[in-house]
C-alpha cells in the first residue's frame, strides 16, 4: 500500500513538472517520466502523424516507433531547442517514411480496393447524453471525411494550424517551408473544405482526431515495455 501511494505521490509531482524536468528525470531512467511526457505531447503528436499517413493504424505506429526512436537515444537531444519541438521532427520524418513505404507496398498490392479515403470514427465522452454524442460523432465523421480527403501537404498544415492552434510562424518552423508556402496551402485546404462541410457544419475542427483516454495510457505501456525491453529504461 506504501509503495503505490509513492508512486501515485509521484505521478502526481511529475504532472506538475516543467517539460524540462522531465526529460532530465527521463533521462535518468524515470519510466513515469517517460510516461508523463507521452500523455503531454499524445494530442499534438497524433494529429501531426494522423496529418501526413492515411489511416489511424498508420498514424498510432508511426507514433509509437517516433517515441521509441527519441527515448531511446535521448543523449541526442540538444537543449537549445524544446524536447516538443525536437520530437515533433522525429514524428514528422518517421510519419513520412512510413507513408513512403506504404505507397511502395501498394504498387505491388493487386487486390481491388475501394479508393474512398480511409476515415477514423472516434468514440464521444461517456458522459455526454446520448443524443450529445450521436451529434458529436456525426460532426466528426463529416469532418474527418473531409479532411481525409486532403493531401499530405495541405492536411498537416491545416490540422496544426485549426486543431493545434498554432501561428503561421510555429507552422513554417515545424515544417521547414517558408510562412508563405503555409499560408497558401492552408488557403487551399480550406478552400477544398468549403465545398464539402460548408452548408452542413460551422467550425469544431479542435474536435477531431483526438488522442486521450485508453488509447493514450495504451501508447504509454506499449512504449515503456519496449524501452524495457531494449534496456533504455
Amino acid at each position: 500500500m506504501k509503495v503505490q501511494m509513492s508512486l501515485r505521490q509521484q505521478a502526481s509531482n511529475d504532472v506538475a513538472k516543467s517539460e524540462a524536468e522531465l526529460v532530465k528525470a527521463a533521462r535518468e531512467g524515470s519510466e513515469l517520466a517517460v510516461r508523463e511526457l507521452i500523455r503531454r505531447l499524445n494530442p499534438r503528436l497524433f494529429r501531426v502523424a494522423r496529418g501526413i499517413v492515411d489511416s489511424e493504424a498508420e498514424a498510432e505506429e508511426a507514433l509509437q516507433e517516433a517515441y521509441l526512436s527519441a527515448f531511446s537515444r535521448l543523449e541526442g537531444f540538444r537543449e537549445n531547442a524544446r524536447f516538443s519541438t525536437w520530437i515533433t521532427r522525429i514524428v514528422i520524418n518517421t510519419a513520412r517514411m512510413q507513408r513512403r513505404r506504404a505507397r511502395t507496398s501498394e504498387e505491388y498490392n493487386t487486390v481491388d480496393e475501394s479508393s474512398s479515403p480511409r476515415v477514423i470514427t472516434f468514440p464521444g465522452q461517456c458522459s455526454e447524453l446520448p443524443d450529445a454524442m450521436l451529434g458529436r460523432a456525426q460532426l466528426r465523421d463529416i469532418l474527418e471525411t473531409a479532411v481525409s480527403e486532403l493531401p499530405p501537404n495541405l492536411r498537416l498544415p491545416f490540422l496544426l494550424r485549426e486543431a493545434e492552434d498554432m501561428s503561421i510562424l510555429a507552422i513554417a518552423s515545424e515544417l521547414q517551408i517558408n510562412p508563405i508556402t503555409v499560408k497558401t496551402r492552408l488557403f487551399r485546404a480550406r478552400r477544398r473544405l468549403r465545398t464539402i462541410i460548408e452548408h452542413r457544419v460551422r467550425g469544431g475542427f479542435e474536435a477531431i482526431f483526438p488522442f486521450g483516454g485508453n488509447r493514450c495510457a495504451n501508447m504509454a505501456d506499449r512504449v515503456v515495455a519496449r524501452l524495457h525491453a531494449s534496456g533504455a529504461l
